[in-house]
This record gives structure tokens, C-alpha cells and sequence, in this order.
């Protein structure tokens, strides 16, 4: 583990096996690359992260992978976007997947295999979700692979709810001279959805188990109803797969869904997202939890080459 200098930023650096991992715990927690080294001297970008990136806009940097907290994707309260009516009553904003992402982190544990750190909540995010609480995101780097554990804590008397999760920008295709098409995608899920523009869930579009990154109709596609703890993508007839998993219950967590997403046909990733549950969970209720006072909950995944 050390600190490097690249972007104007100082950043903390980890190699670990032939994976190198960049982060900047301090803005977001944010994890920003991981490579690997392969047998034949190349690299292959795992997790993508742009090369102009502005850190004074860290939240609209699509790279990485940003910390979606306390809610995923775009929050409404009765029709108005990025509102949410707490369970006091108050209506409240909450900017596109919350607070962490651009948030101030303290990190209290840095070492040869990852960190922990904890949100510092300003004003701003104060407005947004003012409970008494402690919010940690803790990684781990593994030679092939990672994994990440929140953490809330609910320090106040009030329950707290909150429906969170990752937003993994994954290189894509990552082999010179292929395509889209080239690459699929299993998710055992008995449901699709789509958050419309009002902030309801609706039915998606028809998908199998598995599709091509080549078919549109995966871009904004909630897969829900999950019969597996695990999404697992790559290139056809070879080694060298994506695992992402889920919780670590015996079976998935019932309300939990994978998100894919990517920005245009062009852009060079695409995104595979686990959430504790579907966007919008303060108005619809679903995939909404609750911390009681005194507890502490957590919500782990992780990611792994095959």
C-alpha cells in the first residue's frame, strides 16, 4: 500500500497479487480502478475510471464504483423528483442516489488489504437524512478479486431506513478487437422493472437468464425477484469472468435486485449494480429497511475473477 500523486490528487495505491486497486477513501470512499496484470505482461482494466475525471464534481465521474446511501437511484415524494417524505412526515430532499457518494470520509483503518471509512456528514447531507447515526464502508483486496461491507449504525431514538448499494462501473469489452455482443450475462431473476417518470416501478422489458451486453433492452433494467445470489458476466468461450455476489445469507435477500446500466453504445463500460432493493424505496416501500436504535446492520458484496 502506498500514496501516489495522479489527477492532482494524492491517492492510496494497492497491490495485491498481480490486481492493483486505486481508491481515494477520503472523497466518497471512493474505489477507483482495478487492474490486473495478465500472464502475458498485459493489463486488463476490471473496474474503468476515466482519464479526465474532475474531482470537484466527484459525484458525475462515471468510473469507479460510487456509494449509493442511504437510498438508491432517484427518490420521490408524490410525483417531484429528488424529494422523499421521512417518516416523520417532513418532505425532505435527497439528490440521485444520495449522500455518500460526494461525501467527506474519515478513514480509520488503512492497511496492506484495503481500509474503512467512515461518512462525514455536512450541512448539506444533514438536510437530507438528519438522524444521529454511523455509517461505514469497509474494503477488502483480495489477488482476484474484493469485497465490500456497509455498516450503519443507529446512534439516535428513531428508526432509521435506508435501501443502499454500488453503482460498479466494469471495463467493457475488455478484449482488443470485440464488441458488446461478444460479452454476456446471467441473472437468475424472475422479474423486471423500470422506475418510471412519476417514481413508480413497472414491468420491464422480457429478458431471459441470459443476454448479450449487445441487447439494449439490458440498459435501466432492474432484475429483481433474484433466484441466485450472483450475477455472473464475460466473454463467450473464455476465461477471465466477472462473479458479482450478492449478500451473504444462504439465499438472496428477497427485495434485492441487480441493476444494469451503461451511459451510450459507445462508452467503454457498463454497469452491474447490487442494491438492497429497487429505486424509489421510501415512496413504494419496497426493498426498504430499518435500523433500530441501538443496532447495527450491514450489507456486503463482493466481486471476483473467474
Amino acid at each position: 500500500m502506498e500514496k501516489i500523486a495522479y489527477q492532482g490528487q494524492t491517492l492510496t495505491r494497492w497491490q495485491v497479487g498481480n490486481s492493483t486497486f486505486l481508491a481515494l477513501p477520503e472523497r466518497g470512499a471512493r474505489l477507483m480502478n482495478w487492474n490486473l496484470r495478465l500472464g502475458d505482461g498485459s493489463v486488463r482494466d476490471v473496474i474503468y475510471w476515466p482519464e479526465n475525471a474532475d474531482f470537484g464534481e466527484i459525484a458525475k465521474v462515471r468510473g469507479g464504483n460510487p456509494i449509493l446511501f442511504p437510498f438508491n437511484g432517484r427518490c420521490f415524494d408524490r410525483g417531484d423528483i429528488f424529494h422523499w417524505r421521512a417518516p416523520d412526515g417532513v418532505r425532505r430532499p435527497m439528490p440521485l442516489h444520495g449522500i455518500a457518494r460526494q461525501g467527506d470520509f474519515k478513514v480509520t483503518r488503512l492497511d496492506a488489504r484495503g481500509f474503512d471509512a467512515v461518512l462525514v456528514p455536512g450541512d448539506e447531507a444533514r438536510a437530507c437524512y438528519p438522524y444521529d447515526y454511523e455509517f461505514v464502508v469497509a474494503y477488502r483486496f483480495e489477488p482476484l478479486g474484493l469485497s465490500c461491507e456497509f455498516s450503519l449504525t443507529n446512534l439516535g431514538a428513531e428508526p432509521l431506513p435506508w435501501s443502499a448499494g454500488h453503482h460498479f462501473y466494469f471495463t467493457l469489452p475488455w478484449t482488443e478487437g470485440t464488441s458488446r455482443s461478444d460479452y454476456s450475462i446471467r441473472i437468475p431473476a424472475t422479474k423486471r422493472l423500470r422506475h418510471d417518470p412519476t417514481g413508480a416501478l413497472v414491468q420491464g422489458p422480457e429478458l431471459g437468464d441470459k443476454e448479450t451486453f449487445g441487447n439494449a433492452s439490458l440498459v435501466d433494467c432492474i432484475h429483481g425477484g433474484l433466484r441466485s445470489h450472483e450475477a455472473v458476466f464475460g466473454e463467450e468461450g473464455r476465461t477471465g469472468s466477472i462473479t458479482v455476489r450478492l449478500g451473504t445469507d444462504p439465499v438472496p435477500p428477497p427485495e434485492a435486485v441487480f441493476v444494469t446500466w451503461t451511459l451510450a453504445e459507445t462508452s467503454p463500460f457498463f454497469c452491474v449494480e447490487p442494491w438492497m432493493g429497487p429505486p424509489n424505496a421510501p415512496e413504494t416501500k419496497t426493498g426498504l429497511h430499518w435500523v433500530k436504535k441501538g443496532e447495527t446492520r450491514k450489507f456486503s458484496v463482493s466481486v471476483n475473477l473467474r
